[in-house]
Parts: structure tokens; sequence; C-alpha cells
């Protein structure tokens, strides 16, 4: 029996995203200090029994990986939705499965979620350890938004956020303990059937404007971003996030910790063939992409009800 210390690691992903997902247990469980038993959940929605069993190949004694359906865990939430707390359909559901994490797994006071698409060049227990007080969250700025003053405005103007501390929702540290001690789940529940707010990141949004001044926030270099310059020499957690994705594009800053890993993955066969088949097409769909957000962002800032207006008028007390 392990007697060792457990740290709670937590994904959400389906089919197309266990490629990826291979990169960061690789890398988790190969620098992670040998002094804890890490228990890694893997909520997902449509997965084969083949990419569950490539997967679940990168266990061992001290690394775990437990894979949970997602429709198995949305079950648990049918109290809530038959009480009206939720009008809501499956697929709303599964875009904020992080915010029920605490909720749905009680045996757990503190956990670690992580995106997918993602290298774990650093010790992940140093994050854990990190003491969040009674405090919700640690959490790491988004920089990516910094560049872009539309942007920046909609942070500030429509969820009510410094763009300085507006944070990046995939790499989160969590007290499960005060998040349910305060509810987080039911007032989001609460939140979204009477507002239905319409944002460009659903859960990261929602989590900047509810959790406001209760997060801890954390060095740069644990949510370090191929967008952000000069490039850390030291990135303890690596995030591909948005469009900067070495298994997409060329000269991704980061990318060597990317490659180096997925040489050991047993998907890289799969990874390499996605690389090379990634078309001119598909490029100019995430300029596009890039271009819808802004034009969204836009767009809800002339909305007359947004997060920043029902918070900020008293009609909802942030947590």
């Amino acid at each position: 029996m392990n007697t060792k210390p457990i740290i709670p690691v937590f994904f959400t992903i389906d089919e197309s995203y266990a490629p990826w997902l291979s990169v960061a247990l690789l890398t988790m469980k190969e620098n992670a200090s040998k002094t804890y038993q890490y228990d890694v959940h893997v909520v997902y929605h449509e997965m084969s029994e083949d990419a569950i069993s490539r997967l679940s190949a990168i266990a061992d004694d001290d690394f775990s990986i437990q894979f949970t359906p997602m429709p198995e865990t949305l079950s648990q939430i049918g109290e809530w939705k038959s009480a009206n707390k939720l009008r809501a359909d499956y697929f709303t559901l599964t875009i904020f499965i992080r915010l029920f994490l605490p909720d749905l797994f009680p045996q757990y006071d503190k956990a670690i979620y992580l995106d997918s698409d993602i290298c774990v060049p650093g010790d992940i227990s140093k994050m854990y350890e990190i003491d969040l007080g009674d405090n919700y969250l640690g959490v790491i700025n988004d920089y990516s938004i910094a560049g872009v003053p539309d942007l920046v405005r909609y942070v500030e103007d429509a969820i009510g956020v410094d763009h300085t501390r507006y944070f990046n929702s995939g790499i989160l540290l969590m007290n499960f303990r005060e998040m349910r001690e305060h509810h987080l789940t039911e007032r989001f529940l609460d939140l979204m059937a009477r507002y239905h707010f319409d944002t460009i990141a659903p859960d990261q949004d929602y989590l900047n404007a509810m959790c406001k001044d209760k997060v801890v926030y954390l060095d740069r270099v644990w949510d370090s971003m191929p967008c952000e310059l000069p490039e850390f020499a030291d990135p303890q957690i690596i995030h591909y996030n948005l469009f900067d994705k070495p298994w997409c594009y060329d000269n991704v800053k980061y990318e060597k910790y990317f490659w180096d890993a997925a040489r050991r993955s047993n998907f890289y066969d799969e990874i390499v063939e996605y690389k090379n088949s990634y078309s001119s097409e598909q490029k100019e769909k995430d300029k596009e992409s890039q271009m819808a957000l802004v034009m969204n962002a836009n767009k809800i800032l002339d909305e007359p009800v947004t997060m920043k207006t029902v918070f900020e008028s008293g009609q909802e007390a942030r947590l």
C-alpha cells in the first residue's frame, strides 16, 4: 500500500486531445518529486479504448491515471438541474466542468487543474505545495491579451477585472475545501441561469469575475506561454495556449520541450502526421478565429448587462 501524500491532478479532454495529453503526462511524471503519489483524473468526453489504453501505459505505482466519462460525471449534477438552478444543455456543462470538480470529488481538499496542451519540465509538486490560505485559487496572469487593446478593454469593461490581474484558467491550483464551503458551484449555476452572460472565454471569465481578490498569483513560470517575451530560462509549465501550438506551426517558442517528449510518446506517429497535414486552410481558419474573438469581445462590450455591470452595481456579490 502506497503511504506517500497524494497530489490530485485533473484534466478534461476528448479523443482529439489524447496525443497532446500523452506529452503532458509524460513530462509531468518524469519531472515530479518522488516523495508524492500522483492521482491523475482524466474526465473525458468520447474517447476510444485504444486511446485510454495507450494513455494508461504511462502510469506507474506512484503515478495513477483514472478515466471518468463525462456523462457519468455530469449526471451527479442532476440534483442541481432538477432544483431549477440551471437551465443549460449537456454541451454547456462540459465547457464548465472544471468549476464542478470540488463538488464532484469531495475526497480532495486541494488539487491541480491543467489543460492538456502543455509540457511540464518542472516539478509539479512545488506548485501544489504553495499555500493558498483561505483563497480559492492559485493562478497566473494571462499575458496573451496584453498586446491586444480590444481584449484589454473587454477584460476591464465587460468582466470588471484589471487586465494585469486577469488570469488564465488553463493552469489552476484549486482550494476545493474553500470552494465547497462558499458554494462556488451553486453560485456559478445561479449566475448562469439568471444572466446567461455572453463571454469569449466562458469558464475563465466566470472565475475571474466571481473570485476577484480571492486568488493567489503564482510565478509566471507556472504558465509559460509562447506569446510572452522574453522566453523564460526555467519554465515549470509550458502552456501552448490558443494558436501557438508546435504540432500546428513551426518556430513556436518552447517547441523543443514538446518535441523532445513527443518522441517518447506512443502517439508520436499521430502527432507527426497531424503536424504534416495541418493545411494552409486550417491556418487561415486560425486567423479568422482570432479576428472573430476580437469581434465578439467588442460586441459584448456594447451589451447593457455584463459581468462588470452586475457585480459593480451590487446586484450580485462576489464570492
